[in-house]
């Protein structure tokens, strides 16, 4: 079984910072590719950022939030976690991780993940 569940979302002003975290169970998390996605009401989901699968997985982030967001993986505590600093209310959004099944396409596409959590709701106030 796969389970995976955020947290850290909340309401924030513009500038500040926050940070998620998302829990996987049932299964080793550095053993596939983990992402962070966001949507935002009436919009697509997007990609935010993802690490790839292994003990010195790559890293990647959209254009968005590069230089402002950081993901980071703690394998001990099977943790994922996006550090969200000098935020915009543009980032309000729900954000989800999600573990990828499928590598026969982008790893910023949706259909490459198969386990999504929950969700955290992200809010930026200006």
């Amino acid at each position: 079984q796969v389970q995976l569940a955020e947290s850290g979302g909340g309401l924030v002003q513009a500038g500040g910072s926050l940070r998620l975290s998302c829990v996987a169970s049932g299964r080793t998390l550095s053993s596939s590719d983990m992402g962070w996605f966001r949507q935002a009401p009436g919009k697509e989901r997007e990609f935010v950022a993802l690490i790839d699968a292994g003990t010195g997985g790559r890293i990647y982030y959209a254009d968005a939030v590069k230089g402002r967001f950081t993901i980071s993986r703690d394998n001990a505590k099977n943790t994922m976690y996006l550090q969200m600093n000098r935020m915009k209310p543009e980032a309000t959004a729900m954000y989800s991780c999600a573990r990828r099944r499928r590598y026969n396409g982008s790893r910023y596409n949706t259909d490459q993940y198969a386990y999504w959590g929950q969700g955290t709701q992200v809010t930026v106030s200006s």
